[in-house]
């Protein structure tokens, strides 16, 4: 069950939460006074229960400026690994996009990590987003347990709700990378991996190319920190040049590969 929070208790679980996903025991992402505020102020605050009990949730802000660019930020999206139901963060983006919609706000932005594979494609394909700007170490550098001593590099997404990407996504028909395309730009890879991990990169001006990220980049973080901070360089050499150059991110597919189209 998704739905709005309100309620002070609420708000403090959803705190909880959050510290248990990022492993801030002492020092959450966000607090109750906050969430406090945005509610009383008109924000989303939203909690996913199962059973009755709250699992994760989803929070955002309106920013601006208005009326050109009126959108909500969406800041934090956690779910407890233990929920037993898959979906859950789905489910919340879907109720943040109605939230929206019922406002008349068409956009939604919020940025992630493109080295963590799973949220790429959850992003582009499974909610129909666009990838914009290549932002460099954009919060510093982070002190949380998943991703504690790493630069904060991140992509911030445009999700336009009303657009065909989007309309088709919260039916249940996302947009996959066309094979044509993947199959042509093999050749033209930016960066891919390389028989022991390492970040392999590589250079093209071709209309389509590619560039692909490691399977489980908080793992490696945790088992090998030189690695992850070589990946992390290599995708910043790779992809913020691309972006600077026009190339538009359109896609990523299951296996890590980022598809960057020119014109």
């Amino acid at each position: 069950m998704i739905y709005e929070l309100t309620e002070l208790e609420d708000l403090r679980a959803l705190v909880r939460i959050f510290a248990e996903i990022w492993g801030r025991p002492g020092e959450p992402p966000v607090d109750s006074d906050v969430l406090r505020a945005l509610v009383l102020s008109g924000n989303y605050v939203a909690g996913a229960s199962v059973d009755g009990r709250l699992v994760g949730g989803l929070i955002g802000w309106l920013g601006g400026p208005p009326p050109d660019h009126l959108h909500l930020h969406s800041h934090i999206l956690g779910v407890q690994a233990d929920s037993q139901v898959r979906g859950l963060g789905f489910e919340l983006k879907q109720h943040q996009r109605t939230w929206c919609l019922d406002r008349g706000v068409k956009t939604i932005e919020w940025t992630f990590d493109p080295l963590v594979r799973r949220n790429a494609y959850f992003n582009l394909n499974k909610l129909g987003a666009e990838a914009g700007a290549y932002l460099i170490n954009l919060y510093g550098e982070m002190a949380d347990g998943i991703n504690s001593g790493e630069e904060s590099d991140r992509i911030l997404i445009d999700w336009r709700l009303d657009s065909p990407k989007a309309v088709a996504a919260a039916a249940g028909r996302p947009v996959e990378p066309p094979t044509d395309d993947l199959q042509q730009a093999r050749a033209d890879s930016l960066l891919s991996i390389g028989v022991g991990g390492e970040p392999m990169p590589g250079t093209s001006t071709s209309r389509v190319v590619i560039c692909q990220v490691p399977d489980d980049i908080v793992a490696m973080r945790r088992s090998d920190p030189q690695l992850a901070r070589a990946w992390r360089m290599a995708v910043r050499n790779a992809m913020k040049p691309a972006v600077d150059a026009g190339y538009r991110i359109t896609g990523v597919t299951r296996t890590g590969w980022f598809v960057f189209e020119h014109g």
